[in-house]
């Protein structure tokens, strides 16, 4: 924890930027009004971020009749929430049996709990707050790319089985049939995971929070923050809010805000396309249940329809934002290879953002000076997690000690060599996508 509680000014930003041109951005529901912050405003809680950790924080402060004032840089979901491929996934990458290993007895269990429950957790906040984004639970496929992700996934269905989880593995026929493809050689099935439109969720996670009390601001960039007396002062280009706690809720577009929290996550990009809405003969054939699908490649792809009957195919992406087409073969060959039976798909959108990763595969929480809070690094399953993460948050800022919180708590550790992380990642890229060619080639 720093010993001085520094004033850390970042650019200063006077217009609201605007969404990318993307399948979201064209189908979600409106946006509540989030005027700039103008003038000083008082609050309990200040939140920096209107992604899903932000929002999500904000509406249960709100609820639990806690004054809040959330400052965004653009708008509502802008970033990663409105950007993402629409999959509440439960679960981290490491199983249940790992979590219990690593955070012992008594905490290892409730973590396993949270994170078994998130995409429960997503759900259940739709229904009770009346929120109009497409939700479907059906299930999430894991698919297998080899068998030795197939011999993985039997461990996995029997650990979340033995934790009363309906999940079951698939074989090769079977993945095939409900995944449209036999590209891959199996697979197991979580009924827990679904889809929404993450954009119009995000944007009814803030109508929620509004409704509550909470105060959302957009084009309001955070651009100092720091301690005035017993509080802390957070300054927008327009005004400034003074609070006794403060929430920092950024993600993968964490900047230098608070120094050392950017370094301690890898951004890389995602990129994503949409076909346009399939013929009903295809929807037949491709994701007839409509589950939501990713695999486990080294390079990830993940895949499903939306509510209109469009094919979205995401994976990893250049090391820039852009919508630019021509920069999507990898993913557009993806989709081909995995769905011969389109012929030529029609393309409608592209676009990317930004997925926020950490060296040890987990999201983190920590406590970065006294009322100071933050969380993010959600490893690819930000729909589910930063929803969860936000009621955690909201927790600490209301005084609920570490003993309460059933996850862990962790010292901020900003990765060696961080700033040399763009030619190392695109080595690890190079590197990860030949591999998966030749196990692909070995099957």
């Amino acid at each position: 924890m720093p010993s001085v509680l520094p004033a850390v000014t970042t650019a200063s930003m006077t217009d609201r930027p605007a969404n990318p041109d993307s399948l979201w951005v064209a189908t979600a529901e409106p946006a509540a009004p989030t005027p700039p912050l103008e003038g000083e405003a008082k609050a309990d809680v200040a939140v920096v971020g209107g992604g899903f950790t932000g929002l999500s924080t904000a509406l249960h402060l709100a609820e639990a009749g806690v004054s809040v004032v959330l400052v965004e840089a653009a708008e509502p979901g802008w970033g990663a929430s409105g950007r993402n491929g629409g999959q509440a996934i439960p679960g981290l990458k490491l199983d249940p049996d790992e979590i219990e290993a690593r955070f012992g007895p008594e905490l290892g269990p409730r973590v396993v709990e949270l994170v078994g429950g998130a995409a429960d957790f997503v759900f259940g906040l739709i229904r009770r707050h009346g929120i109009s984004c497409h939700a479907a639970q059906r299930g999430w496929i894991s698919a297998s790319f080899s068998p030795a992700a197939l011999a993985l996934a039997g461990r996995r269905v029997e650990q979340w089985q033995r934790r009363g989880v309906g999940a079951r593995l698939l074989d090769r026929a079977t993945a095939a049939a409900l995944m449209g493809t036999d590209r891959y050689v199996g697979g197991w099935l979580d009924p827990r995971g679904g889809a929404l439109q993450p954009l119009s969720y995000a944007r009814g996670l803030a109508r929620a929070a509004i409704r509550q009390g909470a105060r959302i601001h957009g084009a309001s960039p955070a651009t100092v923050l720091r301690r005035d007396g017993a509080q802390w002062r957070v300054e927008t280009p327009g005004g400034s809010v003074v609070a006794d706690q403060v929430v920092l809720a950024t993600n993968g577009y964490t900047d230098t805000l608070w120094p050392g929290l950017a370094r301690s996550i890898i951004p890389v990009f995602s990129y994503q396309v949409a076909t346009r809405p399939l013929s009903d003969n295809l929807r037949r054939t491709i994701l007839p249940e409509r589950h939501v699908v990713s695999d486990t490649r080294r390079l990830l792809l993940y895949f499903r329809l939306d509510h209109d009957g469009r094919l979205l195919m995401g994976g990893r992406g250049k090391l820039k934002d852009s919508s630019d087409p021509n920069l999507y073969g990898y993913v557009k060959s993806a989709l081909a290879g995995l769905f011969p039976q389109l012929d030529r798909p029609d393309y409608a959108y592209f676009w990317g953002g930004k997925v926020a990763i950490t060296t040890d595969q987990i999201p983190h929480l920590h406590e970065l000076a006294p009322g100071l809070h933050a969380g993010l690094g959600y490893n690819g399953r930000g729909v589910a997690m930063a929803s969860a993460m936000g009621r955690l948050l909201a927790l600490r800022a209301q005084g609920k000690s570490a003993t309460d919180i059933p996850y862990p708590i962790s010292s901020m550790r900003p990765i060696p060599f961080h700033g040399l992380r763009l030619p190392v990642l695109q080595a690890i890229v190079g590197w990860r996508r030949m591999m998966d060619r030749l196990e692909a080639g070995a099957r």
